[in-house]
């Protein structure tokens, strides 16, 4: 299992993001009882008029070396899980990024 699934020329990320954290990080997986794998992200932003989703966007924009403006919410507008898609994102060194992020614990 992963946390991201290859569409078309796009990927869609799953992350499981922590609003209003004291420092904004990306890395780790949280298991959701299912068995589906969420990237793990936190942002300081706090969870009102969808200033933590902006701020994850922006930070995921930072770590993948990503335009903001290619990253989008697809699921999980008020829901700490959510899926979003990365326009143009299904490239290696994209994914190997995603992996390494990933792999920290």
């Amino acid at each position: 299992m992963t946390v991201w699934v290859q569409a078309g020329d796009d990927l869609i990320l799953a992350v499981r993001l922590t609003p209003g954290a004291a420092k904004e990080m990306v890395g780790g997986v949280w298991t959701d009882e299912k068995g589906a794998q969420w990237l793990s992200a936190r942002v300081r932003a706090v969870p009102e008029k969808g200033r933590a989703n902006d701020a994850l966007v922006a930070l995921l924009g930072k770590y993948l070396d990503w335009p903001k403006g290619a990253i989008s919410l697809e699921s999980g507008d008020s829901n700490r899980l959510k899926r979003l898609r990365i326009r143009g994102g299904a490239q290696p060194r994209l994914i190997s990024i995603i992996e390494q992020q990933v792999d920290v614990t």
